[in-house]
């Protein structure tokens, strides 16, 4: 499927749910972005430092005003609509719950803003911690929560307003690893029962991954990419989007099976394509040798140098430069055995079947 027709089809979908152009305007960065989701939809935005996503959720909360656009929610238009009249909930970086107040009474503050009385607001308040396993915490104030626990209580804050659109905020940056994998799938759990639209902002291409169903993908205040999460990391269109889902990604033009891309060097590919597009495959596909191998099966045969060594987990990742810059991974045994070292120069292969060529 291609970015255009996942773009309809993304389009298709929205009948009610979101459907908002915002277009906003500070200094010298402008931000102008497409959004659309049907009721029941995770949508992730994702992008660098200072792309404007945060910018676009805040235009969503009505935090920041629209320089030009719309913004239409279940077919009502809500640009001009203060922040606190909005059916929208939001469940910030840090969470801003309210230091003095009980997990109960963080909860029942949304619904007694909305006119419910204190024994309303409370009640609701009480079936929304059960909901989230925190009903032994409802008398709880922040300071006695773990990271964990004060997720939750700020995702129940925002659910306990019935909003229809719930934004994210970074929602699992402030949380330690073991905690984020665990809140990560009790997040996706609540997402999947929520019934209007979700907007995610997040640095970490698993949380997308795991938690939205589709990417939005921001760079310098404008969509540069669109679609599943399989989809995306299947077809990457820029270095960022590359590095992010692990890819190293080049552009060319292709003679067959045959893609010469920038600087030269030809990527030997399993599809056969005439004129610009795509080649990709993961730093695991990469392998290196001291010497230029000879009988290789690998159509794919450079001659590199190492600019640099990183630690992943059980994995060394290599920077190289040369005919090919790219990514390669390695065991750490391997790492050892080709005496890598910055200025090294190593020979990569990489065989055609693990390439993956797509028009640009």
């Amino acid at each position: 499927m291609t970015d255009i027709e996942e773009a309809a089809r993304g389009a298709e979908r929205v009948n009610g749910g979101l459907d908002a152009r915002l277009v906003v305007e500070r200094g010298s960065f402008r931000l102008d972005v497409r959004l659309a989701a049907a009721p029941g939809d995770v949508v992730a935005l994702l992008g660098p430092n200072g792309a404007g996503k945060s910018t676009a959720l805040r235009a969503l909360a009505g935090l920041v005003p629209l320089s030009d656009g719309h913004l239409l929610l279940d077919g009502a238009e809500l640009g001009g609509t203060p922040p606190e009249s909005r059916p929208v909930g939001v469940v910030f970086q840090d969470y801003l719950l309210f230091p003095h107040l009980t997990a109960l009474d963080n909860v029942a503050f949304g619904p007694r803003c909305h006119g419910a009385t204190k024994a309303e607001a409370r009640a609701l308040a009480a079936e929304w911690l059960e909901r989230m396993g925190l009903t032994d915490h409802a008398g709880a104030k922040p300071r006695g929560l773990s990271g964990g626990q004060a997720q939750r209580v700020a995702l129940a804050r925002a659910l306990a307003v019935n909003p229809r659109l719930l934004l994210l905020d970074e929602p699992l940056a402030a949380l330690d690893a073991r905690t984020r994998l665990e809140v990560r799938t009790q997040l996706r759990r609540h997402l999947a029962d929520f019934e209007a639209v979700a907007v995610l902002v997040t640095h970490d291409p698993l949380d997308a991954m795991v938690l939205a169903d589709h990417l939005v993908v921001i760079e310098h205040g404008r969509v540069v990419q669109e679609g599943t999460p399989s989809h995306i990391a299947r077809h990457p269109r820029t270095d960022y989007i590359a590095q992010l889902v692990g890819l190293n990604l080049y552009r060319g033009k292709a003679e067959g099976h045959a893609v010469r891309v920038a600087g030269g060097a030809v990527v030997t590919t399993a599809e056969d394509f005439t004129g610009p597009v795509f080649v990709a495959f993961p730093p695991s596909a990469v392998t290196l040798h001291r010497d230029r191998p000879v009988g290789s099966s690998a159509r794919n045969v450079w001659r590199c140098e190492v600019a640099g060594l990183e630690t992943r987990g059980d994995r060394i990742r290599a920077d190289l430069t040369g005919e090919l810059p790219l990514a390669a991974d390695l065991t750490a045994v391997a790492a050892a055995e080709l005496e890598l070292r910055p200025g090294a120069t190593v020979w990569a292969t990489v065989k055609a079947a693990q390439t993956h060529a797509y028009l640009a």
